[in-house]
């Protein structure tokens, strides 16, 4: 028996595993004077040097303060979120993955159109990015618009939590399949 002829089936010509999720979402058109300078990014992420810390030689008080810091660190995030504008996203119904994403929208998009996105992603610990992508594909679906568009200036570390979460999503559904 030969698997491959008599079985044939279509190539999969995803890069990325895609999944729908609802998400705290909002989308801007980006100006066409603001597009040289784009860059995703976590909102907030900031990263400090203090310096040469000396080592602590008591394990406890040294893991006691690493969950300080943890907590400083969330506490600051979050704080920078709100004051973003993150914590009043509304919430909308999105299909993702590591290589862009779909939504419906009200407004009539045109391929070609570089679109802002601000979204809260929860995979374990929330993390709010804002993200940018070109449209590619803008269809009438009754009264809206169904948007795709594919990410543009993204590094690696914002693609890898976009990832992380689209897994999380995928474990989720598969949980709930299995009750």
């Amino acid at each position: 028996m030969n698997f491959k002829t008599e079985f044939p089936c279509q190539p999969n010509r995803r890069e990325y595993s895609r999944v729908a999720a609802v998400v705290p979402f909002d989308v801007r058109l980006v100006p066409e004077e603001e597009r040289k300078s784009l860059l995703s990014r976590i909102c907030n992420q900031t990263t400090v040097d203090l310096g040469g810390l000396p080592e602590i030689q008591d394990g406890a008080l040294a893991e006691w303060l690493s969950t300080i810091n943890r907590k400083l660190d969330l506490l600051l995030n979050t704080l920078g979120a709100q004051k973003q504008g993150f914590s009043s996203l509304p919430v909308r119904q999105i299909n993702i993955s590591g290589g862009g994403l779909s939504f419906t929208s009200c407004e009539p998009y045109n391929r070609g159109d570089v679109l802002e996105v601000m979204m809260v992603l929860a995979a374990g610990a929330s993390v709010a990015v804002y993200v940018y992508g070109e449209v590619v594909a803008a269809d009438r679906r009754g009264d809206g618009y169904e948007i795709g568009m594919k990410f543009v200036a993204m590094d690696d570390e914002i693609r890898d939590e976009i990832c992380r979460f689209v897994f999380e999503r995928e474990r989720q559904i598969l949980r709930e399949k299995r009750r």
